[in-house]
């Protein structure tokens, strides 16, 4: 089953292209499909933000928790209804036991990340429990201003150095050392 309804959009059931690619930039979908193939996506995807990964050692995540986070934004679909998963399910996924994927989930609610809710059923007691994930969610929003700032620094400094007449600024360098003063950007 496809979860965005823009790939089904762009390219029909035999391949064919229904969208004209417009110039510059491809769509989304179609870079997905481009890229994965579409066989593969048909399956499913889910979409992720990249500071998940790049926020990894900041968020002190270890790997087998930032998986078991992956695997439950996997069930997530819709903003306003939480995953569910079965931990049978996410132990099978993932290659651990039952107990592993529980302990695992428990540190992750004592980190902030996973509220876990209980669910029940009326006529069948307990079922799978339900995950909150908006404490992932707020931390990554907290960390966001300082990815933003460094990356658009990056990009500044990519253009400046892309400038006529840019020299760059040696560290440890020292006027009147030999070799003579240090470069400086030209302005």
């Amino acid at each position: 089953m496809i979860t965005d309804t823009t790939l089904d959009d762009e390219i029909t059931p035999g391949g064919e292209d229904v969208t004209p690619a417009k110039p510059g930039k491809p769509k989304t979908a179609r870079a997905s499909a481009d890229k994965w193939g579409r066989e593969v996506l048909e399956l499913g995807f889910c979409v992720l933000p990249s500071l998940v990964f790049r926020a990894q050692r900041r968020l002190s995540l270890n790997p087998t928790q930032l998986a078991v986070l992956l695997q439950l934004a996997d069930f997530w679909w819709d903003a306003a209804r939480k995953p569910f998963p079965k931990k049978v399910d996410l132990a099978e996924r993932l290659g651990l036991s039952d107990r592993q994927v529980q302990r695992h989930i428990a540190d992750l609610e004592v980190a902030g990340f996973v509220r876990r809710i209980e669910r029940t059923a009326s006529h069948r007691g307990k079922i799978s429990n339900e995950y909150d994930l908006s404490g992932l969610v707020e931390k990554l929003k907290a960390l966001e201003p300082e990815f933003r700032e460094v990356a658009e620094e990056a990009k500044a400094r990519k253009r400046a150095v892309a400038r006529p007449g840019f020299r760059l600024k040696r560290k440890g360098a020292k006027a009147g050392a030999a070799g003579g003063a240090a470069p400086v950007a030209a302005r």
